[in-house]
């Protein structure tokens, strides 16, 4: 099994954009991960800029052939808005 690294986008506050890596040759995995778990991962209007900013960067990149959409900690993969 090949075995990967991750890199993280900068920039980003209410989550992470990070691409797959093996050595220096990407992998075509593109990975979004809502990182507020004190908040059980709700949205705010940062959260859905962020994710809508991520996805897009992510569509633009001949690289990118899929895209995980997850969430932080153990609790819940998104519990909602948080307006």
């Amino acid at each position: 099994m090949t075995e990967f690294h991750w890199r993280a986008a900068e920039g980003y506050e209410d989550i992470r954009y990070e691409k797959a890596y093996v050595g220096d040759e990407p992998e075509g995995i593109a990975k979004i991960t809502i990182n507020r778990p004190e908040v059980r991962n709700a949205f705010r209007p940062l959260t859905v800029q962020e994710m809508s900013r991520a996805f897009n960067e992510a569509r633009d990149d001949a690289e990118v052939g899929v895209v995980i959409l997850t969430g932080e900690g153990p609790d819940a993969f998104c519990s909602g808005g948080d307006q």
